[in-house]
């Protein structure tokens, strides 16, 4: 198979991977929410944060791809409680980071900006984690050669996942149900 082809089910896999590990954790609904103001700003939240991802990928991994998801539920919570101020804006993650810095953005989120307390902080914190760590999995099993654009692009879809998987998260938890309406009669 050639690397453009691997690259380009990548993402497919990733996604599939965390659909059916936060489905069955209950953390989002099976049907995924479709919030395209949240989804139209990824190229400016990616384009702001892949410096930063990048360089501490080598060091910490499920970091670097943890935090991606981290900001995706920022964007969603931010849609649901303040998207007019923030609709007009592109720099969120650089706020986000700026408030406690890149290391502390999982507490910049959880508790600064969503208010939980320890427990829950933690729980959500664990199963970012665990989701980092399978698409970490993922990326590893890919065999694509690190450095290379196709390791580079692997990177960006394994982020873009996690951001949407964020988003849906935060959806899920602030009570956003994705029913069909034929359900609900």
């Amino acid at each position: 198979m050639e690397q453009n082809e691997k690259v380009a089910g990548f993402r497919q896999k990733v996604y599939d991977d965390l659909y059916a590990f936060l489905v069955n954790k209950g953390a989002i609904d099976s049907h995924m929410p479709e919030c395209p103001d949240v989804q139209e700003k990824w190229e400016a939240v990616a384009s702001a944060y892949i410096p930063d991802g990048a360089r501490e990928f080598q060091q910490y991994p499920v970091v670097s791809l943890g935090w991606m998801m981290f900001i995706g539920m920022a964007m969603a919570y931010f849609w649901d409680t303040d998207w007019d101020s923030q609709a007009s804006k592109d720099d969120q993650y650089q706020q986000l980071r700026d408030r406690n810095g890149y290391d502390n953005l999982d507490d910049t989120v959880l508790r600064d900006l969503f208010g939980y307390d320890e427990k829950r902080a933690d729980e959500v914190s664990d199963l970012v984690a665990e989701c980092a760590a399978r698409v970490l999995s993922l990326l590893n099993h890919e065999q694509v050669e690190p450095g290379t654009p196709a390791a580079f692009h692997c990177y960006v879809d394994a982020l873009h996942e996690m951001y949407v998987m964020g988003m849906a998260m935060e959806l899920h938890d602030l009570g956003y149900h994705m029913t069909p309406i034929s359900s609900l009669n």
